[in-house]
Order: structure tokens, then C-alpha cells, then sequence
């Protein structure tokens, strides 16, 4: 939907094609909807992925800017069912794919660490909200481990002090053990499909994953 709004302005016959295509899809899935089984045993769960320049395109490159940023998508889940997705866009260029990652994962923290807050509230007067420490899901792959490092370890180089502020947000919730960020195996990557084009069968295990159905 993003990708053919971005050309609602001067269109193609592709961007038509892409239109129908969407119609199809939805018109063959309007009786489904998102499938809830609480499990009581878990607390927030953040899984996180950015496409790095995905929009790269070497005819388009010169005249448009839009070719060479990165895309991330995160999904939010409390006990199970989810709560909060976003796929969007990144307002400022990465140079390298573990930057697009810490943007993305900075911004999916700073969605869930205020329901983290909130839902203190409620515990507080008594209402039985599991304690669970949220565990953020970090996708990890070769030069993207560097993401994970960042992520983790104390320490920022001269080179990665420009993610110093998207670092500190979300680090004083790791020293408290309020967030646990982990490694997820690509395959398991949930959020690619809020992220990239999938082949049919990643697509239909990853909406299994995330909607139940």
C-alpha cells in the first residue's frame, strides 16, 4: 500500500496492476481477521527487521531520493496476541545495514516502552498483569550483527557515536533487566513481511505467525 501511494500522484499501469493485485488479495481473505489465544505466561514481545536501501533502483537513482533509504517494520505482542505493527519508511539515509537496524529497533522501543510504563499503572492498584521481562527480537546476519553488538554491549566507537542518543533511550531499561534483546535466526524473522517482498510460502507462514491464520 505504501509503495503505490507513493505514486498516487503520476501513475503507471503497473502501479494499476499493483492496485487490482491488492484488491484480489483482499477480497479473497475478507472473512479473516486476527486471531487471538492469550497465553498468560508471556509479557511484551517486539520483533523487529529493517530492509536495508531496499528501494534501490539503479534507473531511478539519480532523480530520487526515496531509492536509497531503508525500510523497518516491528510488530508488538502482550501475552501472545498482537498489539502494535508499523511498517514504515526511514526519514534519514543509513549508510550501512546495521544503522537501518538500530533506527529500527530504537523506534520500535520507543513504542513499547511507554506501554512497558503504562501498564504499571493498573498492577499498581491491584489487577494481576504478568511481570515477565519483554524480550525485543533482533534480527541477526552477518555484517548485522553489529547491530546486536550495539544493542548489548556498552560501548560506542567514534564511528557509531552518531546512534549515541538512539543507544541511551532504551539503555537504562537493559541495565534494570526490564528488556532482554536477543538474536532470531533470519528465517525466523517475522517482520520481513512488513518489510520486503516474500515469495508466497514465507509470506503465509510469516502472516501465520503474526495473525493466526
Amino acid at each position: 500500500m505504501h509503495q503505490c501511494a507513493r505514486f498516487s500522484s503520476d501513475p503507471k499501469v503497473e502501479h494499476g496492476k499493483a492496485i487490482m493485485w491488492i484488491g484480489k488479495y483482499l477480497l479473497a481473505t475478507r472473512d479473516k481477521g486476527i486471531i487471538m489465544t492469550p497465553n498468560d505466561s508471556k509479557s511484551f514481545k517486539v520483533s523487529v527487521d529493517a530492509n536495508f536501501c531496499g528501494n534501490w533502483d539503479q534507473s531511478e537513482a539519480a532523480e530520487d531520493a526515496d531509492t536509497a533509504r531503508s525500510r523497518h517494520g516491528f510488530m508488538i505482542s502482550y501475552t501472545g496476541c498482537p498489539l502494535m505493527w508499523k511498517s514504515k519508511m526511514q526519514t534519514e539515509i543509513a549508510l550501512s545495514s546495521t544503522k537501518s537496524e538500530v533506527i529500527g529497533l530504537s523506534e520500535a522501543l520507543r513504542s513499547v516502552i511507554p506501554l512497558m510504563d503504562l501498564k504499571k499503572e493498573p498492577r499498581g492498584q491491584g489487577f494481576p498483569i504478568t511481570e515477565s521481562i519483554p524480550k525485543i527480537f533482533c534480527k541477526v546476519y552477518e555484517d548485522n550483527s553489529g547491530a546486536l553488538e550495539i544493542a548489548t554491549v556498552f560501548k560506542l566507537q567514534p564511528r557509531t557515536k552518531h546512534l549515541n542518543t538512539r543507544f541511551h533511550h532504551f539503555w537504562q531499561y537493559q541495565e534494570r533487566g526490564e528488556i532482554e534483546i536477543l538474536p532470531i535466526n533470519m528465517t525466523m524473522q517475522v517482520r520481513d513481511i512488513l518489510t520486503k517482498p516474500l515469495e508466497l510460502s514465507s509470506f503465509v507462514c510469516h502472516r501465520l505467525a503474526m495473525m493466526g491464520w
